[in-house]
């Protein structure tokens, strides 16, 4: 079932909690989402709204439920789900997914047969699922989302959540904004809090 409005207009940390254990949806591919970070607009200087408003992070100032896509490293893409209300620059990264449906594909993609490798980063999961420029900006409520295939569907049951400083990160690492399903063998980076 896809999540409503209301799901994602929680508090930026509670939806970065709460996308733990719900599945990305686009065509045939499906995965469980085991991993998110959260991105605030203040005090947060990792976050690509803490210095105002732009053309590439517009998305992040508009209301809570839809997609910020951005392009880092000239090789990866990054998806994002916005929060916060609308005027405050507020995302939550989707860090890695446990593949679910849709695994050949993803595999000639990501050109791995290992399941483990196929989603288990930022940009591992993009390339996987074809997520690119085309899917920023886009309503995961109605509308834009429906369209593109990309949807956020409820999981099953909550799973348990532990939180830890960023990896990958030159800025703001010590920031506990980094959530993850400990149990996970499709997490990214270490596991250990600190």
């Amino acid at each position: 079932m896809r999540l409503g409005q209301d799901f994602f207009d929680q508090p930026t940390i509670e939806l970065a909690k709460a996308l733990l254990g719900t599945h990305l949806v686009l065509g045939d591919l499906r995965g469980k989402i085991v991993e998110t970070e959260a991105y605030l607009h203040e005090g947060d200087p990792a976050c690509h709204a803490s210095r105002g408003l732009t053309a590439r992070n517009a998305p992040m100032f508009g209301p809570a439920g839809r997609t910020y896509v951005y392009f880092i490293y000239g090789m990866y893409h990054c998806l994002n789900v916005t929060s916060a209300k609308e005027g405050v620059g507020e995302a939550v990264l989707i860090r890695a997914l446990e593949p679910l449906a849709g695994l050949d594909l993803m595999r000639e993609r990501r050109k791995t047969q290992k399941i483990e490798n196929l989603c288990s980063g930022p940009g591992k999961l993009t390339l996987a699922f074809g997520i690119n420029m085309a899917h920023n900006n886009l309503d995961l409520v109605c509308g834009q989302g429906g369209q593109s295939g990309l949807q956020i569907h409820a999981g099953g049951e909550s799973p348990a959540v532990e939180a830890s400083g960023r990896i990958g990160l030159s800025c703001a690492q010590d920031l506990q904004l980094r959530f993850f399903i400990p149990d996970s063998r499709f997490v990214s980076g270490r596991r250990s809090k600190s």
